[in-house]
């Protein structure tokens, strides 16, 4: 019974494939047919003629490049002081040998009453600091630490011989 009812099941499948077979599909095979004995020549447009270049003579090469952009009016740079110039005579700590921004704040913690910040270098070893330490390539001397961040005073040249105080801090959220 069982064989009966595939036996029937193919022969409707078959039935029903040969139904959507193209009743113009003879005539397209005798077009295909004659087209592959007798392919005819085939016959290009010629190409259109190669454009002529004119050189253009520039004479603004003096001039500020338009797609650069204007530079900004200038400002008086602060005098700054020449009395804030770093101590060059102290020797540097370790995590001055760094940018503040490739420095990371890990966390903080209070033993015995006195604030540390754990610092990452870009090594990926953890300084201990406190108030009067220093780091950050900018002369950055630590003033404070919070449970959050840790604050800093940067002593960085004016660019007209003088130097003056920047704040700036470390926060645990970047």
């Amino acid at each position: 019974m069982r064989v009966w009812g595939r036996g029937l099941a193919l022969l409707g499948l078959m039935l029903s494939l040969g139904a959507c077979r193209d009743a113009a599909s003879g005539d397209l095979d005798r077009e295909l047919a004659a087209l592959r004995a007798a392919p005819g020549e085939l016959t290009l447009e010629p190409l259109p003629p190669m454009p002529v270049y004119h050189a253009v003579d520039y004479r603004f090469a003096d001039r500020r490049s338009p797609f650069q952009a204007r530079l900004p009016e200038s400002r008086a740079l602060p005098e700054g002081d020449a009395e804030l110039a770093p101590d060059r005579s102290r020797s540097r700590e370790p995590l001055e040998a760094y940018e503040l921004g490739q420095l990371e704040l890990v966390g903080t913690l209070t033993v015995g009453g006195t604030p540390s910040a754990l610092i990452r270098a870009p090594g990926g070893k953890v300084h201990r600091l406190r108030v009067g330490d220093h780091m950050g390539s900018d002369f950055g001397r630590i003033v404070g630490i919070t449970s959050a961040s840790v604050q800093l005073v940067e002593i960085v040249p004016t660019g007209g011989g003088g130097w003056i105080e920047r704040s700036t801090q470390l926060s645990l959220d970047g």
